[in-house]
């Protein structure tokens, strides 16, 4: 079967790439091997956003009182229900994503790339073409295409560690039934933190160990610095400079983690372990074989995110550039001939509060030497932060010697909201005058970014 363009993975950049080409007329071959929507959808950015949503709601149950509002008896957490929810929320993105592509032939099953241009699928469940249900299934297809798209997304990793099975992964802590009275994360990164706030905020006793001197490693220090405080004032222990040795089972439902921290040995117990130390490209079988390179961070990739084959491309955590969804789409959309500014790319941490950057930080520019002025604005000073009762965070923007804005990095509430206002004059080459010369409406959250610029200006 011959067509236009072949993609290999049906999330965020696979599904867009093919609605684009869809929509160009060309003839698309999707091949997902579970659920469109990938990672993101299914076991990632959606599913995790519904939980931090219930912490939200868990946290201000709690702190009713101090809004005038009294509750009588005591909250109950029904882990069950908010799994519930999950699934019908992922279910409805499913059903859209499903619409999105439907001009395309969509197969469920587990593609190999056999040569340059050329695929087989097997394994296959389901084929709809052009919205319409295909059957009899046949048992396996081969399809060739002048142009392959591989974005087979990432798995969870792992340490090599005796006792690493004994750990979830956060794709099973997305559906655990019951409440785990005490949670030890390895990793404070952002998946890690995400579940440490959530589960802390739902009851559970959390603790994080992180190898790195600070949680977020990639975050601005201060920021970083900010939120283990805030989660620290709400019981969640960490222990950072530390590195895990060892997982082993206890006595009944109880596991040990042994770890080393400043030369000392010691270990923590909890009811469920969280291994949340990154994760690692999926390679769709057939690619090395194909000629494609590959390298530790993933397929290797040009900047147009070619591979060393003509013909064949690679967009989302399958090549290790940045892994996000957003990112992945972008991709998508530039491998399709799109104008896309990658120079720019936000990133957030759905923790409570939020924490979000883009550009680089004050670390960096530092290493970098590059000559920066450092501007902030204290939410515990922002109006509409008081009312909420959310005062805790801040707003850093760096600026270069010209004026133009290098970074911008938050932790509060709304940050992942309120990051976008800075990317857009970053993507857009708006100095940081531009930001102070908008108006921005009183009271709002927004202002705390109009304080942090000013202070610069």
């Amino acid at each position: 079967m011959n067509y236009d363009v072949i993609i290999i993975g049906g999330g965020p950049g696979g599904y867009k790439a093919a609605a684009i080409a869809s929509a160009r007329g060309e003839k698309v071959l999707l091949v997902e091997r579970d659920n469109l929507g990938g990672t993101c959808l299914n076991r990632g950015c959606i599913p995790t956003k519904c939980l931090c949503r219930s912490a939200q709601i868990a946290l201000d149950v709690a702190s009713a009182a101090t809004f005038g509002i009294e509750l009588s008896g005591q909250m109950q957490v029904s882990l069950p229900v908010m799994v519930s929810r999950k699934d019908e929320v992922v279910e409805r993105l499913r059903e859209s994503i499903s619409m999105i592509v439907a001009a395309a032939c969509v197969v469920t099953g587990t593609a190999r790339i056999v040569a340059p241009g050329k695929v087989e699928v097997t394994g296959i469940s389901r084929i709809t073409c052009g919205g319409e249900v295909v059957d009899p299934l046949p048992a396996s297809l081969v399809a060739e295409a002048p142009k392959i798209i591989i974005a087979t997304g990432s798995e969870a990793a792992s340490l090599d560690i005796p006792g690493a099975s004994l750990a979830v992964t956060s794709t099973e802590m997305l559906s655990l039934r019951s409440l785990p009275v005490s949670l030890v994360v390895i990793g404070g990164g952002v998946i890690g933190l995400e579940f440490a706030s959530v589960f802390a905020a739902l009851g559970s006793e959390v603790t994080v160990i992180e190898y790195c001197k600070e949680v977020l490693p990639q975050f601005d220090k201060d920021i970083a610095k900010r939120l283990r405080t805030v989660l620290q004032k709400r019981g969640v222990r960490f222990h950072t400079s530390s590195a895990v040795t060892s997982v082993s089972q206890g006595d009944g439902v109880i596991k040990t983690v042994a770890f080393t921290s400043k030369g000392k040995e010691q270990n923590v117990s909890a009811e469920q372990v969280l291994m949340a130390v990154g994760r690692r490209p999926v390679i769709p079988e057939g690619t090395v074989e194909a000629g494609v390179k590959v390298g530790p961070r993933g397929i290797e990739v040009d900047a147009r995110f070619a591979t060393s084959v003509p013909g064949i491309y690679a967009i989302g955590d399958c090549n290790g550039v940045c892994q996000l969804a957003h990112a992945a789409y972008a991709q998508a959309r530039m491998v399709m001939g799109g104008d896309v500014d990658l120079s720019v790319i936000p990133s957030a941490v759905f923790t409570v509060p939020e924490c979000a950057m883009v550009g680089i930080t004050e670390e960096q520019c530092r290493a970098q030497e590059i000559q920066c002025k450092v501007g902030k604005a204290f939410f515990r000073a922002n109006g509409k932060a008081l009312a909420m009762g959310e005062d805790e965070g801040l707003v850093k923007i760096i600026v270069d010697d010209g004026g133009m804005i290098l970074g911008c990095h938050i932790c509060g509430p709304h940050a992942a909201d309120l990051i976008a206002e800075v990317a857009l004059a970053m993507s857009a080459r708006i100095p940081v005058s531009g930001l102070v010369a908008a108006i921005h409406s009183h009271p709002t959250l927004s202002e705390a970014v109009l304080q942090a610029a000013a202070s610069v200006c």
